[in-house]
This record gives structure tokens, sequence and C-alpha cells, in this order.
């Protein structure tokens, strides 16, 4: 009996040992299984250092709205990898002979993550939305060469009198005041996505929740901890989804690029912004990306206060500053001295760089520079050159710039100028009030056109804030604007930013940059000049 309890003893035994053996081998495969999956799974780590402005195209007039934005959705046209726009949502785009009519006809498998289709409808309905007074749109200043944009924008107008309109759910009409060569420029910006028409009547916070939102883009948003992580999934409704690569997206908000590093050394992160002060140890790193930006410092003369109401003190002021030492030894982050207003980044008809063809038209010369305010002082008959206080929005890096320039008019003019801090919302209501002599500025493109920094100058423009006013400048910007032949165009362009440079209510230092190191693993990413970040063609092995 005891010989048989022991048989059935040890034979239950070897049925526990083996269900054990075979539930940890299960166990084993599921996880191995699991750890494939997940290595198969194409998963690109980003930071977008804060939360974003909005996901309204209408309202999300910044970086950090644009780039996650820019790949969730998607307009008419997209630009490529030369920072040209090329057919996205409109498989087609025919203009008029005169120019100012634009016909886009829609791809008919372009779908909403919901299945929806989009139609021209949604372009209609998203670009009023951007326009209505209500809205409040900060680039809604982008679409006034549309008939009719300005007026209902500004409350003088109807929406019905608005140049655009849906032909049929797959064409979308658009007319012009006048022919505009940098229109397919300008609405590829993402203020002119198009919005979801029947979503956004049936919810108007549409934009603000995950589980509300629809794209028509490369990723649809899958999930969104504000203020912490979004992770952006690839959009099966995509029109162009067989060339989408990654599976998903995931980005972090940490607004502290040394933390942020940290992540990115740890591999928490694909791509990471660099503390400045690394630059020096980073520069020769194959990891490092040193992209262009277009943008530029500048610092504004306010022509209606002595003695910058005298363009040769202006232009002594500018030829005190040597950019090349304010990028090496102030900076110190590998951006490019400015020589012009216009930065790189900007491809003519020719095939050349506006920057390279134009070429410098600002540069360090102290013996111009003392040349010049010598003749300047003798036109006004001043003995002695009225003080000059050069303001600035309080930053540590506007400061160490603002020092140093204060040295260079010292060591090139002889000239003392005092230094005045002001906090950065007071002092950009002080500037646009003109109450400043000679003030800190900056200009970052919103579109891929020349014409977008340069009108900036024209008499009554709200961006001016110098006081100056010329007529020539004025009508070579008109002309541009207006010509139709695209070297001629271009031709004007030249001549505006030579000619805003000879009478000089602004002097340039440096352009922007986009300063990052990312993952060899990594290859793909497309970052725009005008800071739209491209991640539709990415792939991570």
């Amino acid at each position: 009996m005891k010989k048989w309890l022991s048989l059935i003893v040890l034979a239950l035994a070897m049925v526990v040992m083996a269900a054990c053996t075979a539930n940890e081998d299960a166990g084993s495969n599921d996880s191995s299984e699991s750890s494939n999956d997940e290595k198969s799974e194409k998963v690109l780590y980003l930071n977008n250092a804060v939360e974003p402005t909005s996901f309204d195209p209408s309202v999300a007039f910044d970086a950090v709205s644009w780039n996650p934005l820019n790949n969730l959705m998607e307009g008419l046209v997209r630009l490529d990898e030369n920072n040209e726009p090329k057919e996205a949502i409109a498989e087609k785009v025919e203009t008029s002979k005169d120019g100012k009519t634009y016909t886009f006809t829609l791809r008919k498998d372009a779908k909403w993550s919901n299945g929806d289709p989009v139609t021209a409808g949604d372009f209609v309905y998203g670009w009023l939305h951007m326009l209505d007074p209500k809205t409040a749109s900060p680039a809604a200043f982008l679409a006034y060469p549309i008939v009719g944009a300005e007026a209902y924008n500004t409350g003088e107008g109807k929406k019905g009198d608005v140049g655009i309109k849906a032909v049929d759910d797959q064409t979308f009409e658009v007319t012009l005041n006048d022919p505009t060569e940098a229109f397919l420029n300008i609405i590829s910006n993402p203020s002119f996505f198009p919005v979801n028409e029947k979503v956004a009547e049936d919810n108007a916070k549409w934009f603000a929740e995950a589980d509300t939102f629809v794209s028509n883009g490369p990723f649809k948003l899958a999930s969104w901890e504000h203020d912490s992580k979004m992770v952006f999934e690839k959009n099966d409704q995509y029109w162009d989804q067989a060339n989408v690569k990654l599976d998903k997206v995931e980005w972090a908000m940490v607004n502290d690029v040394n933390t942020e590093y940290q992540m990115y050394q740890s591999d928490e992160l694909d791509v990471s912004s660099i503390p400045g002060e690394m630059y020096d140890q980073l520069k020769d790193s194959d990891e490092l990306v040193n992209s262009e930006q277009a943008g530029v410092a500048f610092y504004r003369f306010n022509v209606d206060k002595e003695p910058f109401t005298n363009a040769k003190v202006r232009q002594a002021f500018a030829h005190a500053i040597n950019q090349e030492n304010i990028v090496e030894y102030v900076t110190k982050t590998g951006q490019k001295p400015a020589h012009g207003f216009v930065s790189y980044g900007f491809v003519g008809p020719d095939g050349k760089e506006f920057r390279d063809t134009v070429g410098d038209l600002i540069n360090f010369d102290k013996d111009e520079a003392k040349k010049l305010l010598e003749e300047g002082m003798k036109e006004e008959g001043w003995d002695k050159l009225p003080a000059v206080t050069l303001t600035y929005g309080t930053s540590p890096d506007n400061q160490k710039v603002a020092v140093a320039l204060q040295d260079q008019f010292k060591e090139a003019l002889g000239v003392d100028v005092k230094l005045q801090s002001v906090e950065p919302s007071v002092f950009l209501a002080e500037q646009k009030e003109l109450k400043h002599q000679l003030s800190r500025s900056s200009f970052i493109f919103d579109y891929a056109d020349p014409v977008n920094a340069l009108e900036s100058f024209i008499t009554d423009s709200s961006m001016n804030r110098t006081n100056w006013s010329n007529k020539k400048y004025d009508k070579l910007i008109a002309d541009a604007k207006a010509e139709q032949d695209a070297a001629k165009r271009w031709e004007l362009l030249q001549q505006a930013e030579k000619l805003l440079m000879e009478e000089t209510p602004v002097v340039p230092v440096h352009f922007y940059n986009q300063l990052s190191v990312q993952k060899p693993a990594v290859t793909g990413i497309v970052r725009h000049p005008v800071g739209y970040l491209e991640l539709k063609n990415v792939d991570k092995k």
C-alpha cells in the first residue's frame, strides 16, 4: 500500500513539476515574443519641452505647437526636403493665367483619422475659423493676400466675401487680391490646415484632448497627458501611410535642457537639444546636427530719436559690430554671423541661396565706422554725440550680447553706451510703442520666402518698430509681391534687402540655428528652416 502511495505521490510530483516547467517555459516564451514585438515596433522618442499652446491650427502659432501638429495634420501642400511646397492633400494645383486664382483638386483617398473624407468644405471651414475675428488668430495676417480676408478679419467685411469656396467636395478654389508668388509657401504653414467641420460643430473643443482629436496627417494622437507626455501612432487612414515607417512617436515635456540631454545620454530620448556650454565638446561629434533656422537676431534703431535720425550714424554703429566675434566668443553655439537680414535656407529660381547671391551687406570695419560717425555728427552740427541707451529684454543670453556690443561700440567709436534691461513683456510693449532708442530684436520666419522678413519694414507695418519709411523700399516690396516672373521677383527682393541695409534702420548680428544631437539609428528627420519638424519619412533601425 505504501509502495502504491509512494508511486502516486511521485507521479503527482512529476505532474506538478512538469506543469511548473511548462508554465515557466510559457512565461518565458510569452516574454520573448513580447520583447520581440517591442523590438520590432519602431518608436521615436522626442522632447517637446512644454505643453503645446494649442492643437487648434488657427491658434497654434509657435514652435512648441507646430512641431507636433505638423505631423498630426496636413494641408494642401507640404514642404519637401528642399523646403519647397509640394502637393499633399491636394493632388493637383492649377493657377489662372492672371495668377490670382488657385484651384486645388483634393485626393479622393484623403481621410481623417476617424474615417471621414477630407473635403474642400473642411478647408473652407478651417480657414474661415482662422479669419473669424472672434478666434483672434495670431496667424490671420498670413491669409490677407486672399480677397476679402483682411476685411473680414478686422471686422470690416463679411465672411461670405472671403475669396475661398468649395466648388465640390474635391475642388477648393482660392482667389487672391494680386498674384502672390509666395502663396504656396504661405499655405504650408500649419495655420492653413483643414478642420473637420462635422467634428468641430459637434464639439468646439475637439482639439483639446486625445479622445476627441481627429487628424489627417501621418500620425494620430493616441494619448495626451497634459504637461507631461504625448503619444502619436501611425495614422492608418492617412493617404500615404505606406511611406510612414514609424509606429509611434512619444513626446516628453521636459523644459530643462540639461535634464533633456541627460535623458538622451541614458537612451530615454532619440533626439535632444544641447546645453550651450556643451557645443565645444560636441561640435565634432557625428551625433551633432547643426541645421539652419530661418531667423535673425538684430537691433533696431529708432530713426526718430537722436543720434539715429542720421543715416551715417546708424551705419557707423552697424560697422562697429563684429558679428564673427559675437558668434565665436559670446553666443558660442555654432550660429552664423549675419551680414544681411535674410537668413540662409532660401533657394531662388537659379538654384542659388538668396544669402549667397546678395552677399555680405554689413561688415565690421572700424575705420569706416569712425569715418561715418564723424561725417554724421558734422552733418548734424553735433560736437558731442547725444547719449545712447541700448535696451533689451531681460535674459542672460541677451545681456551677454549687449555687454559685448557695449564694448565694441566703445572700442570702435569711442562711444559709451548705457545698457537697460527690461522685463520681456514690458520690453515688447515699449518697443511697439517706439519708446526705445536702440533695442534688441529677433525675427523668425513664418513661411519659407524672403519677403516674409523684408515686408516687416514697409511703412506702417506693425513689425517695423523703427519709424523708418522709404517709398522706394515700399514699392520694391509691392512690386515683388505682384511679380509673377520668379527670377524678376527674386531680383526685386534682393534690391530691397540692399536698400534696407544701406539705410540701416536695423543691424543684423547673427542667424539662428537648430542645434541638437541625434542617435545614429534614426534617419530621415527633416528640420525646415521655418521651424517645422517633419517625421513622415523617419526610420529607426
